[in-house]
């Protein structure tokens, strides 16, 4: 009976490895490129873009720009429009700059405008949208009242935290970072950390005297539990 036990062990070894490979050949095949015929469907599809496979929904492509050297992870939703096939005039709606890190499983859902800029890098799970459900009749059910749309704008080289919600009409400026879960709406000045939800500015660069608070110091580790770390100042 052992060498049937074996021969079944060989089996799954056998059927896992071939799973497995045939799935990175996937993942590799499946990588959207400024050269196959998902690239090409987008309005501009830089040189040196990424888009890993799978993809989440990707649809009204003649309205999206990317720029070069981004990287977009597996499962990004990026789309234009409310659904496929609609024709949202002669202008791109959604723009994403050169270098960009889009994290895995994020949503950018443009109906209007929403510009991205350069070096803009998102953990996963991001959401980004510029239209909001009214709510303003009580007699019809909010999904069937017609949408607002509010221009998006977030600007270089910021980094928005793992979940973080980009709400219509938010002005994000350069070098922001976006805390983990805030939701943001309005505008964010340059050079500043903003958390919570709403999202408010918990730190923020100020010229000619630096960063307001100030950074925090590193507490004192122990090297060994229960004893003082030597390098620290006893006072």
């Amino acid at each position: 009976m052992a060498w049937k036990h074996e021969l079944g062990r060989r089996r799954r070894v056998l059927v896992a490895n071939l799973i497995q490979a045939g799935w990175q050949h996937m993942q590799q095949a499946g990588t959207v490129t400024a050269d196959s015929a998902a690239g090409r469907r987008f309005a501009a599809f830089g040189p040196g873009t990424l888009m890993a496979f799978p993809t989440g929904a990707v649809y009204g492509e003649r309205w999206i720009e990317v720029g070069d050297k981004t990287m977009i992870a597996e499962l990004v939703t990026m789309c234009a429009g409310m659904a496929p096939g609609l024709d949202l005039g002669p202008n791109p709606v959604l723009r994403v700059g050169d270098r960009c890190v889009i994290g895995r499983g994020s949503h950018i859902v443009a109906h209007h405008s929403i510009e991205i800029g350069d070096d803009v890098y998102t953990g996963p799970y991001v959401y980004i949208t510029d239209q909001n459900h009214k709510y303003e009749d009580i007699d019809t059910p909010i999904g069937r009242q017609w949408p607002v749309n509010s221009a998006v704008r977030i600007g270089a080289g910021s980094w928005l935290g793992t979940g973080a919600v980009i709400l219509p009409g938010a002005v994000v400026g350069r070098n922001v970072v976006v805390a983990a879960g805030s939701v943001v709406r309005g505008e964010v000045p340059d050079n500043c950390v903003v958390a919570g939800v709403p999202a408010k500015i918990v730190r923020q660069h100020v010229p000619g005297t630096g960063w307001a608070p100030p950074a925090r110091p590193e507490p004192a580790v122990s090297a060994v539990p229960g004893h003082a770390n030597p390098n620290a100042d006893g006072g």
